[in-house]
């Protein structure tokens, strides 16, 4: 069997990752898996790139500003704002002709537009779409937040900041259109997502799966280990956070703030077991000197084996985003040995067993995200339980299997 995956990135972003960890979890498995890029960063050789660089360039810049005059020339959402309005014509591509089924991803900014997706289906290929965000079931963004508009039609969108129809209402009617076009498969990545997409007025009827993300278990050793690393104190419980970006407004870092002015106020003996490690891009470095807490900043990690070295030296893995489908450092660190402490906000609960493999607060709750941390770092709860029960849930083997017996369903 022969299997093209179609991302933006190999390695920018968390779909990226996972994408390129699928395409290894199918070849592992017998099947012919590659995939197609328009921003490629590895030397892989399964990676390919489609378009070209001025070709890739026009694209996106075409997209961004037809977001822009749209929004009302407002930067502070440019990229919160996706429309698949430009983008390569994959159809004659040579991995593409020669494919049994055509795996899409993540493919906004210009990567693949709503028409080449039709011409796509046009072809008679089996399509699969693997969503990581909420952009396939709403109007054009990727998380809601607290609208709902999706749910019946989109209008008046809090990111245009307009009153009336605008850009979400029409791309809302043109994925409407789109999917009642074109047989597409949908997979949602979690339980939550797929919810929100079975409410919403866009993807009702759609054909839809839940299918995990793969995830390269072996890769990640849960025994604790002991010794200094980067200056991070060895007699301190160590709570480890990151992401890409970690101001982004969904990552939820002032939440990550208000949670440590709490335990600096109302629970100062936690606040000296602990020490915070942060990790990732931060574009505004003076929200460190509001954290309340003692805490080091380590900027952008790169490469799992370090990335999993640093779970190794800790003991609880955080994240106070307000959406994630299926966060990924919460799998990497319950892998390493890590308790997760988190909202419930999206697809954590497929990953988390309340008071049993981690802790999911109330939401927004700075009292109960320190309750959580209190309990985490007291729970006794083995390291290698915890690293059992990714491979249980996510081992890329079993993840491959269950998308091969979808590709064999609807070839």
């Amino acid at each position: 069997m022969k299997v093209v995956i179609i991302n933006h990135s190999d390695m920018q972003g968390g779909a990226a990752i996972v994408s390129l960890r699928l395409v290894h979890a199918l070849q592992e498995e017998g099947v012919d898996a590659r995939m197609l890029v328009i921003d490629r960063q590895s030397d892989d050789p399964l990676v390919g790139v489609m378009g070209s660089p001025l070709l890739n360039k026009w694209n996106f810049l075409a997209e961004r500003l037809g977001v822009y005059l749209r929004n009302g020339m407002r930067r502070d959402t440019l990229f919160k704002i996706d429309t698949c309005s430009h983008g390569i014509n994959i159809a004659r591509h040579p991995w593409v002709r020669d494919a049994h089924v055509v795996c899409l991803n993540w493919v906004n900014q210009g990567t693949l537009s709503l028409g080449a997706i039709k011409r796509l289906g046009a072809t008679g290929k089996p399509i699969v779409w693997t969503m990581h965000d909420m952009w396939n079931c709403t109007g054009v963004c990727h998380y809601s937040f607290e609208c709902e508009r999706y749910k019946e039609r989109c209008h008046s969108c809090p990111l245009l900041k307009t009153h009336g129809d605008d850009l979400s209402t029409t791309l809302q009617e043109k994925k409407l259109q789109l999917y009642s076009q074109v047989p597409i498969h949908f997979v949602a990545v979690s339980h939550w997502l797929a919810e929100c997409c079975r409410q919403s007025t866009a993807m009702a009827g759609c054909d839809l799966s839940v299918i995990y993300n793969a995830f390269p278990i072996h890769h990640f050793d849960y025994t604790r280990l002991s010794g200094e690393i980067d200056g991070i104190p060895t007699d301190k419980k160590i709570i480890v956070m990151g992401a890409r970006r970690l101001d982004v407004e969904v990552k939820g870092f002032m939440e990550f703030i208000e949670t440590t002015r709490f335990i600096a106020r109302n629970k100062p003996e936690l606040a000296q077991k602990i020490h915070f490690v942060l990790y990732g891009d931060l574009h505004d470095k003076a929200l460190l000197d509001k954290v309340q807490v003692p805490c080091t900043w380590l900027g952008t990690i790169g490469g799992t084996e370090q990335l999993s070295r640093l779970y190794r030296h800790s003991d609880v893995v955080l994240s106070t985003a307000l959406y994630e489908n299926l966060p990924g450092t919460l799998i990497e660190g319950q892998a390493s040995g890590c308790l997760p402490v988190t909202f419930g906000q999206g697809g954590q609960a497929d990953i988390v067993d309340h008071l049993t493999t981690g802790y999911i607060a109330q939401y927004k709750d700075p009292a109960s995200v320190a309750t959580g941390i209190e309990w985490a770092i007291d729970a006794g709860v083995s390291r290698q339980f915890l690293h059992n029960e990714v491979e249980r849930k996510f081992a890329a083997s079993k993840i491959a299997k269950q998308y091969i017996e979808l590709f064999n369903k609807i070839i």
